[in-house]
Parts: C-alpha cells; sequence; structure tokens
C-alpha cells in the first residue's frame, strides 16, 4: 500500500518515526513534507496529503501537526478524505473498520514515538469492514456520510 505522510514544525519531530513504522509494515511512504522544524502553514502540507488520496495515487494517509485538531479539520474539508486524530489503537483501528477512515491525524506536541509505533500499525493494518459479508451497517452509515459531502459540496 501506497501511504502518504505529511507534517507541520510542530509534527516534523515524529514524522521519521512514522516513516520508519509505515516502511516496517512493508508499505511504501510518499512523503510529501515539511522537512524541518521552520514554521509552516498546516493547511498547505494536509492539502498535499488529501490530494494524494483523491487522485488515487496513495490510498492512506497519516498528518501529523502540534495537536492533531488543525490537520483534521483541514483535511475533512477535502472530498473523499476521511481523517480523524486518534491517540489510541482502538480508534486507529475502528475508524477505519467502521468509518472507512483514510487519513491518521497525529498530535506531535501530544504523543511520543512509542505510542506512534503501535497506531500506525493499528491504522494500516485495518480493513473497511463495509465491503464484507455482515458489514451492511458500515456501508449505509458511511454512505450517509457521503451523501452528505455531495448535498454540502458548492
Amino acid at each position: 500500500m501506497k501511504v502518504v505522510v505529511g507534517c507541520d514544525h510542530g509534527g516534523f519531530p515524529l514524522k521519521e518515526v512514522v516513516i520508519e513504522a509505515v516502511n516496517a509494515l512493508g508499505h511504501e511512504v510518499i512523503d510529501v513534507g515539511t522537512f524541518s522544524v521552520d514554521a509552516v502553514d498546516f493547511p498547505d502540507f494536509t492539502k498535499k496529503v488529501g490530494e494524494k488520496i483523491q487522485s488515487g495515487e496513495a490510498e492512506r494517509g497519516i498528518l501529523i501537526c502540534g495537536s492533531g485538531v488543525g490537520a483534521a479539520i483541514a483535511a475533512n474539508k477535502m472530498k473523499g478524505v476521511y481523517a480523524s486524530i486518534c491517540h489510541d489503537t482502538y480508534s486507529a483501528a475502528q475508524g477505519v473498520m467502521h468509518d472507512a477512515m483514510n487519513v491518521l491525524c497525529l498530535g506531535g506536541r501530544v504523543i511520543g514515538p512509542e505510542l506512534v509505533k503501535v497506531l500506525v500499525p493499528s491504522f494500516l493494518n485495518a480493513e473497511y469492514l463495509g465491503d464484507k459479508t455482515g458489514g451492511e451497517r458500515y456501508a449505509r452509515r458511511v454512505g450517509k456520510i457521503r451523501t452528505m459531502e455531495e448535498e454540502n459540496d458548492a
């Protein structure tokens, strides 16, 4: 799987740990920056991650900003991008399994490297259940989310 990774300066210190965790699972990383601790605006890197998801170049994305909040808000403004902050393994997996989450948002100033090493596998190893037998309720719910997205597309 191709996984796009992006961050702002607040997330930069954890970015290499995220990349190592993705690579350890055998996935390919597309790194869209930032590439230093110099101050940048998180929406710029959120957009780069979202565009890779939208184009199909990447199946999943991981965003890291200071808290994870700004990245999640910005990412969810992009059609077809379903992002959430997850600082626990249950939410990182269930977000994919039940809600078709395709972007994991992390707070670089909230969590540390050891938690990243378990969150990334929880997110990337999870599969959306709506496409599987018995997953009708998940598909119905995600369908309603997609309808909301279409209705609000101006």
